[in-house]
Formats: structure tokens, C-alpha cells, sequence
């Protein structure tokens, strides 16, 4: 098997648009929820949201690009090439049949969709949809706009697992090039779904937080009085390289990728198994793969999105695995970032890359009472980050549907 390390990073989400902003800020423990101002939300239990703001697409694609696509999709072209120029890939010595693309997102062109739908049925003339609306929806337009932007020619596609999905890209990349199929991959996910329909159906769930009084303190994982998720968009993107093209391009490795898993709860629709059952065997078949010890683990960034069942179930599947090792510590960063849904594993993804390289475990904020019933000898990085030596850390996303992922990577 052939080894696979991570050459470029790019995103953009609530807490910036670089690498280097979001992980300064992820450091700092900003939180960006706010009232929502895509729309008037105040119909809706759940009013707060964590929106990416200052984006203009026009800024960084043709108009042809913007005319063409939905945001997610502009999300995806964005921070596709900011993790192309991170990464020095010179695109034009290489055989374009060798690089793929496989991008996840869990909903798709939402914003498209309702917007469509919505002059239909307003329309007092003849109905006519606008021939880019199926395009503009379909949730592999992404991979297949990355490929066309940079003239890709590699394996491409989309998964769909909810919101592990793009955990699942970066698992199926890391495979490809394994089995040398391809020498790089795009890889990460994008999700734009603050949207009235999109929004107002998790909100009906009761899945979201109803801190609408005060937002910077909605998403608090692992706090005793957590009441749901709070709604993110964006993207995160990285280059996954097959190791010895790096190196022999002289390429900056960020680290290697050495294990990935995933398993299905088999339970129900939207939440997961009380017990962990389907997480702690993807941790521990990951693990397994990358021939890590459970006592070796550093860093654990956990799916803990901050509903009530979540986060407990997991930390109980962490309990399974690592028992009472003292060299694991774990965070949620999704009480910073909110949740991003389908792109929520590519930009934790980085945040934990980020840990190996820089040796700092980011926190979990907004934790005033740690849950009582979290398991004994788990240890949190409550409220501010802790400078740790990191060799190894792990990711977690898990989705609707019970499905469950988990991503190692480790310093090289």
C-alpha cells in the first residue's frame, strides 16, 4: 500500500476565510452565532445560526462560475483553490488522468431549490424554470466544477452520508491513492444550508438550540444545559498526495494520513446509538489500520455537535475505546464553528491537522457545568486550548441515517 500524506489546506467558514485566520481565531475561541440575517428566522423556535460573512463569489470566479452554480458550490471552487495554491502542485506537469476530485455535501443546491420553487408557484405568467436549476441543485456539481475549473481528469465524484460525509471523501481519496489509482486528490466538502426550508426542518425536529437570547453561547458540547446544534455553512478542502510524489516534488507535508473507518449504528433515523456501538468500532478499525495503540492517541476532535443524546453517546464510545488513557485529550470545535453539516469532517479535519503541526489542542468553549455524565477519565479542553505535543490525532463525523466516520492522521 502506498502512502498517502496531505500537501494543501483551504477553507472557508464562520471563523475565516484561510487556514491561518480560521486557526488563530479556533485558538482564540471566537464564536460568530448570531441572529440569522439571510432571512427573517424569528417565525422558527431556533433563531441563531453561525453564516459566513464578507463572501462575494465575484471576487474569485468568472461570472460564468457564479451565473452557474449554487453556494455550496462556490464554497466547494473557493476553498478547492486556496488548497491548490497551499499545496504548489504544478497542474500542468502533471498527467490530469492522475488527479481526482471527491467532494461531499449532504443537501445540496437548497438556496437554488426554494428560490426556483418559489417564482414558480408566485409566477403569473407561463412557468419557466431556469435551465441551470437541476445543475445548479445536483450535489456533485461541486466535484464536477473543481475537475472542470482545473481541468481534472482523475476519478470524481460524490458521496453522501449526511454529516459525516466528508469524512467520507477524505476515506475514499486516502484509499485511491493507496491502491495507486491516483498520485493527488481534491478532497474536503462544502454545505450551504441556512435556508427558510432547510433551516426551518431541522428546527421543527427540536435539533437546534433555542438560545436565540443569547447566540455566542448556543453551541456548548459537553455543558450540562446543551440544547441542540446550532447551524453552520461553508467548506474545507485538502490535497491528499500520494508520498513519494511529494516528496520528490519537495512538497510542505502537513502530516500523513494513516487510518479510516466507518460503520453504521443500524438504530435510527437521527440519533445515534445510546452506547456508542457503531462509533467506538470505527475508532477502534481505524485505529487498527494506522497501527496506533489506543494509549498513543493524542487529539480526539469529536463529532459532539451539542445535543443532549450526541454528545454523551460518543463520549461513551470514546470511553469503549481508550478506556482512562491519560495521554488523550478531546474538544468539540463546533461550539466555535457551529455545525457545518456535510463539510462539518473537512474543516475539522484541518483544525486537527492544524493540532499536529502547531502542538495545540484546541478547546471546547461555552462550557460553564461539564455533564455529569460524562464518563470517568475522559479529559476536555474546557474553555481554552491546551499546548500538548500531538504525533497523532483523530476525527470523528457522524451523520443521520446512524452512519459513522473516523479519519487518523499523524505527524510524518
Amino acid at each position: 500500500m502506498k502512502r498517502v500524506v496531505v500537501t494543501g489546506m483551504g477553507t472557508i467558514n464562520p471563523l475565516g476565510d484561510s487556514v491561518g485566520v480560521f486557526w488563530e481565531n479556533a485558538l482564540k475561541g471566537v464564536n460568530n452565532t448570531a441572529i440569522v440575517s439571510k432571512f427573517d428566522a424569528s417565525r422558527f423556535r431556533t433563531q441563531v445560526a453561525s453564516e459566513v460573512t464578507g463572501f462575494d463569489p465575484q471576487k474569485y470566479l468568472d461570472r460564468n462560475e457564479v451565473k452557474r452554480t449554487d453556494l455550496f458550490t462556490q464554497y466547494a471552487l473557493y476553498s478547492a483553490s486556496r488548497a491548490l495554491e497551499d499545496s504548489g502542485l504544478d497542474l500542468q506537469a502533471m498527467d490530469p488522468f492522475d488527479i481526482g476530485v471527491i467532494w461531499g455535501v449532504g443537501q445540496g443546491g437548497m438556496e437554488t431549490f426554494e428560490s426556483e420553487v418559489e417564482n414558480y408557484v408566485k409566477g403569473d405568467y407561463a412557468p419557466r424554470f431556469s435551465p441551470f436549476f437541476i445543475p445548479k441543485l445536483l450535489l456533485n456539481m461541486a466535484s464536477g466544477m473543481i475537475s472542470m475549473k482545473f481541468g481534472l481528469q482523475g476519478i470524481n465524484y460524490a458521496p453522501v452520508s449526511a454529516c459525516a460525509t466528508s469524512n467520507t471523501a477524505l476515506m475514499d481519496a486516502f484509499n485511491y491513492i493507496r491502491l495507486g489509482k491516483a498520485k493527488a486528490f481534491i478532497t474536503g466538502g462544502s454545505e450551504a444550508p441556512i435556508t427558510p426550508a432547510s433551516f426551518g426542518g431541522f428546527a421543527a425536529m427540536k435539533a437546534m438550540s433555542g438560545r436565540n437570547d443569547d447566540p455566542k453561547t448556543a453551541s456548548r458540547p459537553f455543558d450540562r444545559d446543551r440544547d441542540g446544534f446550532v447551524m453552520a455553512e461553508g467548506a474545507g478542502a485538502l490535497i491528499l498526495e500520494e508520498y513519494e510524489h511529494a516528496k520528490a516534488r519537495g512538497a510542505k507535508i502537513y502530516a500523513e494520513v494513516v487510518g479510516a473507518a466507518m460503520t453504521a449504528d443500524a438504530y435510527h433515523m437521527t440519533s445515534p446509538h445510546p452506547e456508542g456501538l457503531g462509533a467506538a468500532k470505527a475508532m477502534g478499525w481505524a485505529l487498527e489500520e494506522a497501527q496506533v495503540n489506543a494509549s498513543d492517541l493524542d487529539y480526539l476532535n469529536l463529532h459532539a455537535t451539542s445535543t443532549p443524546a450526541g454528545d454523551i453517546a460518543e463520549l461513551n464510545a470514546v470511553a469503549k475505546v481508550f478506556g482512562g488513557s491519560k495521554n488523550l485529550w478531546v474538544s468539540s470545535t463546533k461550539s466555535m464553528t457551529g455545525h457545518l453539516l456535510g463539510a462539518a469532517g473537512a474543516v475539522e479535519a484541518i483544525l486537527s491537522i492544524k493540532s499536529i503541526t502547531d502542538n495545540v489542542i484546541p478547546a471546547s468553549i461555552n462550557i460553564e457545568n461539564l455533564d455529569p455524565e460524562i464518563p470517568e477519565g475522559i479529559q476536555v479542553a474546557v474553555n481554552q486550548p491546551k499546548e500538548k505535543t500531538v504525533n497523532v490525532a483523530m476525527s470523528n463525523a457522524f451523520g443521520f441515517g446512524g452512519h459513522n466516520s473516523t479519519v487518523v492522521f499523524k505527524k510524518v
